[in-house]
């Protein structure tokens, strides 16, 4: 049987083999606080930002970036979206689409009242944006950021934390 180049695109389009679009998940607090309090056997590095955002925009790439260079030394980098959620198919998937996240794990946080959550994930945390947290395995210790992190500032910070 012959493939014609058509054909190649065809199976490879219905493959997966383009799929660009990473997995974008609604969470509650419940869920957040699950994933942050639970972690057993991996440092986890959590950053929240929104799309509106320019520091949080500027700083992704260096969450990517972490992400695959610790992808096989137990760290896992979740990112925590938090756009509102009538914004998550016309803007914030497109978003996470254009700028080709795909390392980390995505999820739009729909907890419109943050004052009832944030002293809850850190509380050295005002609510100002971006806000990135590392927490160690068994949550036995953690460090937070409400800055905008360099490439260098957050590899330094990781760091400490990774053996």
């Amino acid at each position: 049987m012959k493939i014609t180049r058509y054909k190649l695109f065809i199976l490879l389009f219905y493959s997966g083999y383009f799929a660009t679009d990473q997995q974008v998940k609604v969470i509650k607090y419940p869920a957040l606080d699950k994933l942050i309090n639970q972690t057993k056997d991996s440092v986890l590095v959590v950053n929240f930002w929104a799309t509106w955002c320019k520091p949080c925009v500027e700083e992704l790439p260096h969450f990517e970036k972490v992400s695959a260079q610790y992808k096989n030394k137990s760290v896992k980098v979740v990112l925590i979206n938090l756009d509102a959620v009538a914004d998550l198919n016309k803007k914030v998937k497109p978003f996470v689409a254009k700028n080709k996240l795909r390392a980390t794990t995505i999820y739009l946080l729909d907890e419109p009242d943050y004052n009832s959550w944030i002293d809850k994930v850190s509380t050295d945390w005002s609510g100002s944006l971006p806000f990135t947290l590392i927490v160690s395995p068994e949550n036995k210790s953690r460090k937070s950021f409400e800055q905008p992190l360099t490439q260098n500032q957050l590899e330094t910070a990781l760091k400490a934390f990774v053996q």
